[in-house]
């Protein structure tokens, strides 16, 4: 039995060890604004890739805090960025109400806020700065990649999409875009839409959309929606994207 305990702990601990140091609440300038995020730096000698890590909205909660940590894990510096100035939703009708109340210019600020923020980082490799957001967040994601021309990747997790021509011609980033088949906001058809859109622009794009999974299927807070193996599947496309984009 004592065995049996020690050999879990040892689990628990290397588990725990794996893990990216606590995030750093960190400030820097929006415009005339000071906002806030969190960044997460892995150990070791820089500098490092880094990302623009965009939360639901739910706003910078836990989960996306989590996500974060384990980019870090990873071997980037992942700046988590609060575009609710400290709000968090805790039931979905707040959650909209919160996101119906940011200006669509102060969030496009704070992303390139952001973007600067990381680019002045000692710890960080300028070429290679991605961004990637969940639900609301994988839309900013999106709109990242269309304001920055700089952007060396992008992760859209069931985002919402454009497919103007104009708008995705000014992209240069590679994309990965993961998406549920039975999400009712984002169809599948809106999907291929855009993924043909910017393939007919040259661009590099990469899509997989999950046949049984709905909106917000990667977090297992969603208690009705989430499914686990889609969910680690779509974290171990987003780590080999990520590598093969960031780390050149």
């Amino acid at each position: 039995m004592k065995s049996r305990l020690l050999a879990f702990l040892l689990v628990a601990l290397a588990a725990a060890q794996s893990f990216a140091a606590d995030g750093k609440t960190v400030s820097y300038k929006s415009g005339d604004e000071t906002v806030q995020g969190v960044l997460y730096v892995p150990p070791g000698k820089g500098p490092f890739p880094a990302l623009v890590v965009v939360h639901e909205w739910w706003g910078l909660n836990d989960w996306v805090k989590d996500q974060a940590s384990k980019l870090a894990d990873e071997g980037y510096v992942a700046l988590a960025v609060d575009l609710y100035r400290g709000k968090v939703a805790t039931t979905p009708d707040m959650a909209h109400e919160i996101m119906r109340g940011v200006p669509e210019d102060r969030a496009q600020r704070d992303l390139h806020a952001a973007v600067e923020f990381l680019e002045s980082q000692p710890s960080v490799n300028r070429a290679g700065i991605g961004s990637i957001g969940w639900c609301m967040g994988g839309g900013y994601s999106l709109d990242v990649a269309l304001q920055e021309p700089t952007l060396a990747a992008t992760v859209i997790n069931y985002g919402h999409l454009a497919t103007d021509p104009a708008a995705l011609k000014k992209i240069n980033a590679p994309i990965l875009g993961l998406f549920g088949a039975q999400d009712r906001g984002i169809t599948p058809d809106d999907v291929n839409k855009f993924a043909e859109a910017l393939k007919q622009l040259g661009k590099k794009v990469d899509i997989k959309i999950y046949p049984d999974a709905g909106h917000a299927f990667e977090n297992p807070n969603n208690k009705d929606g989430y499914r686990a193996e889609d969910a680690a599947d779509a974290w171990k496309r987003t780590v080999s994207f990520l590598a093969e984009n960031l780390k050149k």
